[in-house]
């Protein structure tokens, strides 16, 4: 019994066997980098002078110039992203300012110019023990004649360290928490304060999403305007 085998065809005449189409896989490389050119000239130039354009436009600009805060003079003082410590040299809270939320890598906690986390559970008895402290010492801090302040009343935002330690908001139960401290250390009224962190409170996004806020940044600088 007999098999036939197909025979390949001849090569044609000029040409070495196995060769691959030179001109062919050139055309392929030189189409390459043409996309990587363009791609380049999209992606790399065309697409980011774009969107700067586009944030430049009025009502988006101070959003993409990093939300700077000026104060009376127009000197900038801040960003309404980025908290900010009021304390002393030492890093011990000033009573006449309100205070951000603690920070986990700040000086004595109070101090949130520094960020971290610690990464502790609500179990973790270091964790608790930091936030039995701060409580503590928070209630006492904040506590003025006439005006003492419990601990088991301070708010949750007040012991407990945010994630980047430069959250700028605190919520409107601590910021009215520090309006008596701040009206006695700076003699002021404490309904004047009071009303004034009712006015720099934002509420829910669209309605519904996040929790009221205060920007104690923002606060602050109307602090001393009122001041």
């Amino acid at each position: 019994m007999s098999t036939d085998l197909a025979t390949p065809a001849p090569a044609p005449a000029g040409t070495v066997p196995g060769a691959g189409p030179t001109r062919g896989g050139f055309r392929q490389h030189l189409a390459g980098l043409r996309m990587i050119l363009v791609l380049t000239l999209v992606t790399g130039l065309i697409y980011p002078l774009a969107v700067t354009a586009i944030a430049q436009l009025p009502g988006l600009s101070s959003r993409a110039d990093g939300s700077m805060v000026t104060d009376a003079t127009g000197r900038v003082v801040g960003s309404r992203l980025i908290g900010q410590g009021f304390v002393d040299a030492s890093g011990n809270p000033l009573p006449q300012w309100f205070q951000s939320r603690p920070s986990a890598a700040g000086r004595n906690g109070w101090d949130p110019t520094s960020s971290g986390a610690s990464n502790l559970g609500p179990s973790n008895e270091a964790l608790v023990k930091a936030i039995n402290d701060r409580r503590t010492a928070i209630a006492a801090f904040d506590s003025v004649p006439g005006h003492a302040v419990e601990p088991a009343t301070v708010p949750a935002d007040a012991v407990t360290a945010s994630g980047s330690g430069l959250d700028p908001d605190i919520s409107p139960e601590y910021a009215r928490q520090q309006a008596y401290r701040v009206a006695r250390a700076r003699h002021l009224d404490a309904g004047a304060v009071l009303e004034l962190v009712d006015r720099y409170t934002t509420g829910r996004a669209l309605g519904f999403l996040g929790e009221p806020t205060v920007n104690v940044l923002e606060l602050n600088l109307a602090l001393a305007r009122l001041s």
